[in-house]
């Protein structure tokens, strides 16, 4: 144990004046069980401390081959090792100098162990939800109907809510999110997404409903759908393809309708019309494709931003299906694939692909400036690997 003499003495060794520091001393000492690797360190931005005090969680998610993040209630961030140059000292029940000064009758020297020590913290960074995997898990075995046998024989694996949770590197909210943005449904507890077959099939019934009965694509009656497709499908699957391709309100007189989504209606039924070919001649696709859409519809080539591509540079012009969910996640891979796709692109053309991957605050062409080269062709800017692609 110091006494004040010794103290004194230290600083007139080290040639500091006592006037100019808080008269409180902290000395320190090793703890008979303090040793490195005990604790960890967290850096926190103010936001996660506030949550932490406010009695919610954090969970860091992962599974063994992947790199861990930490997950709030609706974010999540990368976990990196900082590197300190200066030794971090945990030391229980120590007073910062703002907690000495308010507190005048602390004592003059004050003895304190050090319960452990650390030269890294954990440093956290915003990044994107790692959400693909949630599509690939779904799409191991998709709905396609109640008569399906398929589904009453399937060894894949079903997942609940918090199956999910525990498997997806995102925020409960990204997760939530993201199953409406996929139009996943809640079957018998479990999510499951629509085989696109069966999707089509259900689609079909209701616009040749809305088509048979002339109603506005703007106010579909749910009741009445429910009344005359029940004998079809069952009523929860007809409600949910009407979520899924419209919206839904409410009426003065309290009847549930559905304002149709012409864009979503017309890309789907693309979709359907580009899935089993390997390349259309674009000019006969627009025509099949107008052909195809329900009376009343207009269809226009930028409702397929991220569903199809067009080759301009092929003549007659063709159009192929590349959907941006089936590319890579990670940013470098992401463009390794769209540049052995097309050599060249112009930033029009890529923008649907490479959106998804901007960072909070990023934009679409600092994407390309980092992962790209640009150059003029036929007075057009267009960007091409910075690396060879094999």
């Amino acid at each position: 144990m110091r006494s004040r003499a010794e103290v004194d003495a230290t600083l007139q060794t080290a040639k500091l004046n006592p006037a100019e520091l808080l008269p409180a001393v902290h000395c320190l000492s090793f703890g008979p069980q303090a040793g490195a690797g005990e604790c960890c360190l967290l850096q926190l931005e103010p936001g996660l401390c506030a949550e932490l005090e406010a009695g919610r969680s954090l969970v860091i998610r992962g599974e063994k081959d992947e790199q861990a993040v930490l997950c709030s209630k609706d974010k999540t961030y990368d976990m990196k090792i900082a590197d300190t140059s200066n030794m971090l000292l945990f030391i229980p029940g120590c007073k910062t100098p703002e907690q000495l000064n308010a507190d005048q009758g602390s004592c003059n020297i004050i003895h304190s162990q050090i319960a452990g020590f650390s030269n890294n913290y954990w440093e956290l960074r915003r990044c994107r939800p790692k959400l693909k995997k949630l599509r690939k898990l779904l799409m191991e075995d998709p709905y396609e109907g109640p008569d399906s046998q398929k589904d009453q024989t399937s060894a894949f694996s079903k997942y609940t809510t918090e199956d999910l949770l525990s498997l997806i590197q995102a925020s409960e909210e990204e997760i939530l999110h993201q199953l409406q943005v996929i139009d996943a449904c809640k079957i018998e507890g479990y999510w499951r997404i629509l085989e696109f077959d069966y999707e089509m099939k259900l689609l079909n019934h209701v616009t040749q409903l809305i088509d048979s009965e002339s109603w506005s694509l703007n106010k579909v009656p749910l009741r009445t759908c429910l009344e005359e497709l029940g004998s079809l499908e069952p009523t929860e699957m007809i409600e949910h393809i009407l979520l899924s391709y419209g919206r839904k309100y409410i009426d003065d007189a309290g009847e549930v309708y559905f304002e149709m989504h012409e864009d979503k209606i017309c890309r789907a039924i693309a979709q359907m019309l580009l899935q089993n070919a390997v390349k259309f001649n674009l000019s006969e696709f627009q025509e099949v494709w107008q052909q195809s859409v329900p009376e009343g519809m207009t269809t226009r080539l930028d409702q397929l931003k991220g569903l199809a591509l067009v080759d301009k540079s092929s003549r007659p012009e063709t159009i192929f299906l590349l959907k941006v969910e089936d590319l890579p996640e990670d940013n470098q891979e992401r463009f390794n694939s769209l540049f052995s796709i097309r050599e060249k692109w112009t930033e029009v053309d890529i923008t649907p692909y490479i959106q998804d991957l901007c960072a909070e605050k990023q934009t679409v062409g600092a994407l390309l400036t980092k992962y790209a080269r640009s150059s003029m062709q036929n007075g057009v800017k267009v960007y091409n690997s910075r690396r060879p692609i094999s």
